[in-house]
């Protein structure tokens, strides 16, 4: 069997790509795109993230019905001259029926990053939670059931020792693509504990009695060459290509993660009693401080450590697309509680994400899109300041997609502060990227209704008559990503990538 750079390099068996045909059907192409990559980052809005309680905040006055649309009062709306994007500072004292105060202010961000992000609004087919989580990353199956992520990283993470790495787990968002012919080191890793990760990329290291390399390689290959051959089980599916491809990771590909210090690179982790590093011969990321200083909290918040590997994964070249995003679970933060009460802001993420809409639609929106903002503007910090080598910076070569199933239910109960909503096929998604118009809307809002209308995908103008479909917004992912997509029979949506 070929190992996985003969078949990048187009060494294995003819694919039968013609010339002129997609990158993505020729093998030999794959090795010399990878040397000028772009990357992607999934960032799931887990639950249903409304983008009317986003950068399309509809304020009173200029809806018919302000009292029965999710509308917010004026003096709570922040907006800017010439920008498309509206946004509310919110505040309250409970969370659904979660008795915590919080009060967040999203226009602070926006004033710093709108210039780099373009709003695209869409239609989707499915408010099942599973389901349209897929059909995010999928287009609705638009490409043979390729996934955004593995196409990044089969045209662009030839080259990268783990090209597509996911950092949240059980989500629609994860799942593998449905074309067979996407190679399988193209398909999702999954990470359960970023922490804890590095310590499983070398096979020597950070063991209190380690062997040399010398003797761990001729244990390998007594392992390799003698005990498994003789046993009956290699005799019997010795051919088996699951079994030859596990054999074939377990060479180079191993070899090359263990030369590369992942187990260095990646760990942000810093040397503690709960975590002992140094007993065990090991030490923090040279990046460990820089990272730990944008997302200090990465000990106690699942979503920041995330964050916190994305950022290296990208930075030491180890993946090109990564997967991330908040769990289901509640999490919160009592260290300064005084008294029975929660603290303020002390709900780091309400039960089911997103989906706590269902009892607290205006709590759970503003503070779950908080928790999201502080994480683009985290990952968008340390891109921005990583020297790509050519005078560009990682950021100028990078997309944050924020990746939602479905909207949520436009109207309220006549002038309710806080209601709970069900799920909605209207909304929108968000992407962040020097790739996409920045500070651009790609569709519109109509405030008497609170849903969203589509764009034209050439010009972009908004069209109050047409929907966009979730095929377009995946094409214009990929196109804004530079990926090839010539023979898919996507559509071509140029609005959506930047001239």
């Amino acid at each position: 069997m070929p190992t996985r750079r003969d078949f990048i390099r187009g060494l294995a068996a003819a694919t039968g790509a013609t010339a002129g045909s997609s990158l993505l059907l020729d093998h030999r192409a794959l090795a010399q795109s990878s040397q000028d990559p772009r990357f992607l980052v999934v960032l799931c809005a887990s639950g249903g993230g409304s983008i009317i309680d986003g950068p399309l905040a509809i304020p009173a006055s200029t809806s018919a019905s302000p009292d029965t649309v999710n509308t917010f009062p004026d003096e709570w709306v922040r907006s800017w001259k010439g920008s498309p994007f509206r946004v509310a500072d919110v505040s309250g004292s409970a969370i659904g029926a979660i008795p915590a105060s919080y009060a967040v202010q999203p226009s602070t961000f926006f004033e710093r990053r709108r210039s780099e992000l373009m709003v695209a609004t869409l239609t989707g087919t499915s408010v099942n939670h599973q389901v349209a989580q897929r059909r995010a990353v999928t287009g609705n199956e638009a490409w043979m059931g390729r996934t955004l992520q593995e196409l990044v990283a089969w045209q662009y993470g030839a080259e990268a020792p783990i090209p597509n790495v996911h950092l949240l787990a059980g989500f629609g968002f994860n799942e593998h693509g449905t074309d067979p012919d996407v190679p399988s080191w193209a398909g999702g890793q999954v990470v359960a504990n970023p922490a804890a990760w590095p310590l499983s990329l070398d096979g020597r290291r950070g063991q209190p009695h380690a062997v040399s390399a010398e003797v761990l390689a001729a244990i390998r290959a007594q392992r390799n060459e003698v005990f498994e051959p003789a046993t009956r089980f290699d005799r019997v599916f010795q051919a088996s290509p699951r079994l030859l491809e596990w054999k074939d990771l377990r060479g180079t590909p191993q070899q090359r993660i263990e030369d590369a210090d992942l187990i260095t690179k990646l760990m942000y982790a810093s040397d503690s009693d709960s975590f002992p590093l140094s007993a065990f011969g090991l030490s923090s990321s040279p990046s460990a401080q820089a990272v730990r200083e944008v997302f200090p909290d990465v000990d106690r918040d699942p979503l920041q450590a995330q964050a916190a590997m994305a950022y290296l994964l990208l930075k030491y070249r180890v993946s090109v697309s990564v997967t991330l995003g908040p769990g289901f679970d509640f999490l919160y933060d009592d260290s300064g509680a005084t008294t029975g009460d929660l603290p303020l802001n002390s709900v780091l993420n309400p039960p089911l994400a997103f989906d706590v809409s269902h009892q607290g639609h205006r709590a759970g929106q503003a503070v779950v899109w908080n928790r999201l903002y502080g994480v683009v503007d985290g990952l968008i910090s340390l891109l921005s300041a990583e020297d790509y080598g050519d005078g560009s910076s990682l950021w100028d070569r990078t997309m944050i997609y924020v990746a939602t199933e479905f909207g949520r239910q436009k109207t309220r109960p006549a002038g309710a502060e806080d209601w709970g909503t069900g799920h909605d096929l209207n909304n929108g998604v968000m992407v962040f990227s020097p790739l996409v118009p920045g500070d651009t809307l790609r569709g519109g809002v109509d405030p008497d209704t609170g849903l969203t209308y589509g764009f034209d995908p050439s010009s972009g103008a908004p069209d109050p008559g047409r929907t966009t479909a979730e095929a377009e917004v995946f094409a214009g992912l990929l196109g804004a990503l530079g990926v090839d997509t010539s023979g898919s029979g996507l559509p071509d949506v140029p609005a959506m990538r930047r001239s």
